[in-house]
C-alpha cells in the first residue's frame, strides 16, 4: 500500500506541469524576441495577459549608433503604464495586470540615418500558482503522505522553481549584454581600420609630394652653353 501511494504521487508530480483534467485555459508561456527598428520608423507589439497576475517587460538596444530608443507600454484599456525617451534598457512590471492585450512600442522616429537592433523579454507570474500547486495535495488522503510534511514540499518545489525562471531570465540578459558588446566591438574595429587605412594613404601621399619636391630642388633649369 506504501509503495502504490509513492508511486501515484510521483505521477501527480510529474503530470502536474501540464495540467492534469485540462481544467483552465493554458498558461501564458514568457517570450523574448529580438528585431531591427529602422531609422525614422516606430513598431509596436500586442501581447495577451491574463487578469490578477504579474508581467515583468525588459527591452535593451545592442545595436545602432547611439543605442537609444523611445519605449511605451499601454494597458489593454488604452492608458499609458511607462513612457520612456532616448533610453538604452529598461525593467518594467505590471501587476497586477489586466485581461486583454499589453501594447509595447518601440520609436526610432528621432533617428534620421541609423537603425537599431532591440531586444526585449516578457515574463509573466501568475499569482493563482499556488492554487494549482495545491491540488495534488487534495488528491491524497493524509494517511497516505508517508509522513512527508506537505508545506515543506510546496516550498520547496515553489523555490526551484524560482531559482530555475530566475536563471533562465540572467541567462538571457547575458546574452542580450553579450550581443552589445560585440556590436561594439565590431563597431570599433570598423572606425579603427578605416582610419587606419587613411593615415596609410596621408602618409604615402606626403612621402610622394616630398619626392617630388626634392627632385624639383636638384634639377638645373638654365640652359647649357655649347
Amino acid at each position: 500500500m506504501a509503495a502504490g501511494s509513492a508511486l501515484f504521487l510521483a505521477l501527480w508530480l510529474l503530470l502536474l506541469p501540464v495540467g492534469v483534467g485540462g481544467a483552465g485555459p493554458p498558461p501564458i508561456q514568457d517570450g523574448e524576441f529580438t528585431f531591427l527598428l529602422p531609422a525614422g520608423r516606430k513598431q509596436c507589439f500586442y501581447q495577451s495577459a491574463p487578469a490578477n497576475a504579474s508581467l515583468e517587460a525588459e527591452y535593451q538596444v545592442i545595436g545602432g549608433a547611439g543605442l537609444d530608443v523611445d519605449f511605451t507600454l499601454e494597458s489593454p484599456q488604452g492608458v499609458l503604464l511607462v513612457s520612456e525617451s532616448r533610453k538604452a534598457d529598461g525593467v518594467h512590471t505590471v501587476e497586477p495586470t489586466e485581461a486583454g492585450d499589453y501594447k509595447l512600442c518601440f520609436d526610432n522616429s528621432f533617428s534620421t540615418i541609423s537603425e537599431k537592433l532591440v531586444f526585449f523579454e516578457l515574463i509573466f507570474d501568475s499569482l493563482q500558482d499556488d492554487e494549482e500547486v495545491e491540488g495534488w495535495a487534495e488528491a491524497v488522503e493524509p494517511e497516505e503522505m508517508l509522513d512527508v510534511k506537505m508545506e515543506d514540499i510546496k516550498e520547496s518545489i515553489e523555490t526551484m522553481r524560482t531559482r530555475l525562471e530566475r536563471s533562465i531570465q540572467m541567462l538571457t540578459l547575458l546574452r542580450a549584454f553579450e550581443a552589445r558588446d560585440r556590436n561594439l566591438q565590431e563597431g570599433n574595429l570598423e572606425r579603427v581600420n578605416f582610419w587606419s587605412a587613411v593615415n596609410v594613404a596621408v602618409l604615402l601621399l606626403v612621402a610622394v609630394l616630398q619626392v617630388c619636391t626634392l627632385k624639383r630642388f636638384f634639377q638645373d633649369k638654365h640652359p647649357v652653353p655649347t
